[in-house]
């Protein structure tokens, strides 16, 4: 059958005659198993040397847009900056656009004013004007990726990160699961409305416990900053005598163990998102439960990943959702 290498290539990749490969490449009988695959691996092999001869020389500018709070831009810029060299031999540099709250219209703007980029890694609200400014973008011939939250009506090439709704699924019958058969109340706590991502999650927490009876709270638009966030809980907490769990898709969580705290008040499960620098700390501390994360680092290489592909340097790919990590004090990665 034809194959996009030559049979003499695979063989001497593999060490094996051409005969023999050729039987493997026609799926014919009386091959071992074990030589079916040293010929997969040799296909595997030149496939990264192809890789590597389209790689060779070239130069991408990559640019990293996010409004999102301080502890997750730093964690994942570490990621990126990480990543980076093992693009080589091309050359891939990173521009950064952070900044911890803003409009739709702020971020629409940063979008139409990058110029020379062979690339955009995108945190954005789902929001029209983005959608807008995403799809001028892609038209100029600028692919751009969505990480951790989507914008799915635009024309981005891919969505890098968890199943979102899942992860709500997943944070759901974990705190049913603690709280048992007590009457506890669960408090929601996001950044932001406009952010598909942490809307999926709270979708999926809240379909996942229905007909569980527990009253459900949610406090919105902090951006995930501290002092806005320990505000809001403070306030839902005067409210809602009953509230004695967090589930937290948006982050700002030193804030909320604060507000807690503040008024004499203790919870039984504390369910958060990424291992930042805060939850890392909290986790450790005893403060929050269990934290449901995703390694930054492979979904920094699979965004970059698919950029260089859309420029033909590396073969095609499709962007899988990242599997959900439970991280409890006792599996916490270095």
């Amino acid at each position: 059958m034809p194959h996009r290498y030559k049979v003499r290539e695979i063989a001497q990749q593999a060490g094996l005659s051409e005969a023999t490969v050729d039987r493997v490449l026609n799926d014919r009988p009386g091959v071992r198993e074990n030589t079916r695959a040293e010929v997969a691996q040799a296909i595997a092999d030149l496939d990264k040397q192809r890789a590597q001869l389209r790689l060779n020389g070239r130069r991408f500018l990559v640019d990293v847009v996010m409004q999102t709070p301080q502890r997750f831009s730093d964690a994942f810029r570490a990621a990126i900056e990480a990543e980076l060299p093992a693009f080589a031999p091309a050359m891939v540099r990173a521009r950064f656009h952070l900044w911890e709250s803003g409009s739709t219209a702020q971020m629409a703007e940063v979008l139409g004013k990058i110029r020379g980029s062979h690339g955009v890694v995108l945190k954005a609200q789902d929001a029209p004007k983005v959608t807008e400014a995403v799809d001028r973008l892609v038209g100029t011939g600028v692919p751009v990726v969505t990480y951790s939250t989507d914008v799915p009506n635009s024309a981005r090439c891919a969505y890098v990160g968890i199943d979102n709704h899942g992860a709500g699924v997943t944070a759901a019958y974990l705190m049913d699961q603690w709280l048992g058969a007590a009457p506890s109340g669960v408090l929601i706590t996001l950044s932001g409305t406009v952010f598909r991502g942490e809307g999926e999650r709270e979708v999926g927490f809240r379909s996942a416990l229905r007909g569980s009876g527990r009253e459900v709270v949610e406090v919105s638009d902090s951006d995930g900053i501290d002092a806005t966030t320990e505000r809001l809980v403070l306030d839902a907490l005067q409210r809602h005598p009953g509230l004695e769990a967090v589930y937290s898709p948006g982050g700002g969580n030193t804030a909320t163990v604060a507000a807690f705290e503040k008024l004499g008040r203790e919870y039984k499960v504390f369910i958060a998102h990424d291992l930042d620098v805060d939850n890392r700390r909290l986790l450790r501390d005893g403060r929050i439960s269990v934290v449901l994360h995703n390694d930054l680092r492979a979904d920094a290489r699979v965004a970059m990943r698919q950029i260089l592909q859309r420029h033909g340097a590396l073969p095609p790919e499709a962007a899988r959702p990242a599997p959900i990590q439970v991280i409890t004090p006792y599996n916490l990665p270095a």
